[in-house]
């Protein structure tokens, strides 16, 4: 049997118009041209043996193959990425202090440090996890270099947005009803202990809909809260974004509650131009946080495959807009 060995450019190109939606946009992110891009996806088929997209409405959609190569691409790149980081950094010394918000953890503790740390055994990392006021005050005085927390980007020196996320009625996973809104019963609302943003944003959005609300648990951190809505308390308001197991986010509308406002995430700087430690870590923080915030977000993958043949023809079908098309399942 002959072996196959996947090429590295292709998988990567690959991968980045699975989680951009795009094929054309694709090409743009990795400086190839549309038609390279599509011989480069007819090359993966080829080697697979089998195919990889299946037609989805106007365009194109993975087959449960498609799928299964885009975990493994995936980890592919990853590490390769860590092995050229590891390579290039192989000097690399420093300290890096990051603080985290508690919705983060999960993500990217034990992911992303640790690749950077098997990367870059010489650098030492300080991880805080705490609340929005507090971060942003550690990075103000210099108490960290890197804080991912929800907001504009304003309270610290120097922050950079990151995404606007929807944020979400939390309910339990068992579908225990917290709340009919029979004869005036007033809402069970679970939140943070104040000053919170999502406690007040849904307290605004309850007070607007005229639906009445209760304060029926408080904690000061995220594992209680978690504990409570799996436990069929009431609701709660997060974003989608590092929910357990016992919980699960709302559809629109759902169990008659309203609507909720979006929420900045941004990476805040103590420096405009952070050491090189710092850099990396930050430009490894906001890599691994691109698929969580695109589910987060809800977004609908786009994929277009450009060039000739089949992809060519759907391409000027699409008369230059993108195809939309929903994926077999969201890795």
């Amino acid at each position: 049997m002959q072996r196959v060995t996947f090429d590295l450019d292709v998988l990567r190109s690959f991968v980045t118009g699975v989680e951009l939606g795009s094929f054309a946009r694709a090409a743009s992110r990795v400086g190839r041209s549309a038609s390279a891009v599509s011989a480069q996806l007819k090359k993966l088929e080829e080697q697979a043996g089998t195919p990889l997209f299946r037609k989805a409405g106007r365009g194109l959609a993975l087959t449960e193959a498609g799928e299964t190569m885009l975990a493994y691409a995936r980890r592919l790149l990853e590490l390769n990425d860590e092995a050229a980081a590891a390579v290039r950094g192989v000097d690399l010394e420093g300290w890096v202090r990051l603080g985290l918000q508690q919705d983060f953890g999960d993500v990217l503790l034990s992911g992303v440090l640790g690749r950077f740390s098997r990367a870059h055994p010489r650098v030492r990392i300080e991880v805080r996890v705490a609340r929005n006021a507090e971060l942003l005050e550690r990075v103000a005085s210099g108490r960290l270099d890197l804080a991912l927390a929800w907001g504009d980007g304003m309270g610290a020196p120097h922050g950079e947005r990151l995404a606007e996320l929807p944020m979400r009625w939390i309910g339990s996973a068992a579908g225990r009803p917290a709340w009919t809104g029979a004869e005036g019963e007033p809402l069970p609302l679970l939140a943070i202990e104040a000053p919170c943003r999502f406690r007040d944003a849904a307290a605004a959005a309850l007070d607007r809909a005229g639906i009445p609300w209760r304060l029926a648990f408080t904690s000061p951190d995220l594992g209680g809260l978690w504990a409570a809505a799996a436990a069929g308390l009431g609701f709660t308001v997060r974003t989608s974004i590092g929910l357990p197991a016992g919980v699960r986010a709302l559809g629109p509308g759902e169990a008659g509650l309203p609507a909720l406002p979006a929420l900045p995430l941004a990476l805040h700087q103590a420096e405009a131009e952070p050491g090189l430690p710092t850099a990396r870590l930050a430009a490894l923080v906001v890599q691994a946080l691109q698929r969580p915030v695109e589910s987060a977000r809800g977004v609908q993958r786009e994929a277009l495959v450009e060039g000739g043949g089949r992809a060519g023809r759907s391409r000027q079908r699409a008369a230059g807009s993108e195809a939309r098309v929903r994926p077999v399942s969201t890795l």
